[in-house]
C-alpha cells in the first residue's frame, strides 16, 4: 500500500514539539540532575522522563488517535492509522555526565504502507533541527542538506556505538578496530539519532551499530535517506526498524562498507590488535 497524496504535512507540529523539549532539557543539563538506574550502566533521569511525558501530551492533544511508541512508556496503541517513534533523549549517559551531546528525537509511521513519511531529531545545545519528508528532501535548521560525495573508503570519517551494558556480549570493538584500519577514522559520540543526521548532512560518510531500537533510528534514517544516502543491514539487505543491524552511508562506499562487514563476520583478513606492552615506557 503505497502513502495517501493527500498527507498533511506533520513537520510543524514535531518540530515545534521537539524543539519544546529540548528546552525543556536543558536547565535539568545545565544544573544536574539526580541519575537513576534502570541496570547497571543504563542511565535514566528525571530529564528523560518529564521529556516523554510532555511529548506524549503534546501528540495526544494534537493527534489523539495516533499510536505512541516511546522509550520510556512503551506503546500506546490505539490501532491508529499513524504511529509516532519518540526517543526523548537519544544520548542520556552523554546527558548525565554532562557531556553536550544528545538529542530528541521523533517520527510518524503511516502504518498501512508501513512508510515512515516524516521525522525530526532536534540538538539543544546547538540549536540544530533535522528534519525530512519522505520524498521532499531533507533539511538542517530549514535548509537543504546533502550527505557526502567522498568515493574511498580510506578518506571516509565513520561514527559508530557502543551498547551501554553487556558491552562483553557485543562484537562491536571488533569492527571498530578493523573499520578503524581501513579509513580514515571512526568516532563514538553516543548518540545514535545524531550520528544518522551527521552522516545525512556529510560530516560523517557513514555509521553503524549493533541492536538499535525503532526510536532510536525511526526519525535518523529517514532523514539519511531523503538526504541522498542509504541505510541497510549489514548485509546490504533493506533496513527495517526491527533489524537490529543499522548501516547508514553516503550511498556511494555502501557496498565497500557491506564487503568490510562481509569480510569481519567470515573472519577474513583480520589485523590482530596491537600488544600494549610493547608501547610501554
Amino acid at each position: 500500500m503505497t502513502i495517501p497524496n493527500h498527507l498533511e504535512s506533520f513537520l510543524p507540529a514535531m518540530s515545534s514539539i521537539a524543539r519544546e523539549a529540548g528546552a525543556l532539557l536543558l536547565p535539568y543539563f545545565h544544573h544536574g540532575l539526580k541519575i537513576e538506574y534502570k541496570g547497571d550502566a543504563d542511565l535514566v533521569t528525571a530529564a528523560d522522563r518529564a521529556s516523554e511525558v510532555l511529548i506524549r501530551q503534546r501528540l495526544t492533544q494534537q493527534f489523539p488517535s495516533h499510536d505512541v511508541l516511546g522509550e520510556e512508556q512503551g506503546l500506546n496503541d490505539l490501532g491508529g492509522e499513524y504511529r509516532w517513534y519518540v526517543d526523548p533523549l537519544d544520548g542520556t549517559t552523554n546527558f548525565a555526565h554532562g557531556y553536550p551531546v544528545f538529542a530528541v528525537s521523533m517520527a510518524v509511521e503511516h502504518r498501512p504502507s508501513q512508510k515512515r513519511v516524516a521525522g525530526v531529531v532536534y540538538d539543544p545545545t546547538r540549536d540544530e533541527l533535522f528534519a525530512a519528508e519522505f520524498g521532499k528532501g531533507a533539511q538542517l535548521n530549514g535548509k537543504a542538506i546533502h550527505v557526502s560525495k567522498v568515493s574511498q573508503l580510506k578518506e571516509c570519517l565513520l561514527a559508530t556505538g557502543f551498547p551501554s551494558q553487556k558491552r562483553h556480549k557485543n562484537p562491536n570493538i571488533h569492527f571498530y578496530h578493523q573499520i578503524t584500519l581501513h579509513t580514515h577514522g571512526v568516532r563514538r559520540p553516543g548518540s545514535a539519532a545524531l550520528d544518522l543526521c551527521n552522516v545525512a548532512c556529510g560530516r560523517f560518510d557513514g555509521f553503524w551499530e549493533f541492536n538499535l531500537n525503532p526510536w532510536d533510528t525511526a526519525a535518523g534514517a529517514l532523514i539519511v535517506e531523503e538526504a541522498g544516502g542509504k541505510v541497510s543491514r549489514f548485509d546490504g539487505s533493506p533496513f527495517e526498524l526491527n533489524s537490529q543491524e543499522t548501516l547508514a552511508s553516503n550511498g556511494v562506499v555502501h557496498e565497500a562498507l557491506v564487503r568490510e562487514f562481509r569480510e569481519i563476520f567470515a573472519g577474513r583478513g583480520i589485523e590482530p590488535m596491537a600488544d600494549p606492552r610493547r608501547h610501554e615506557g
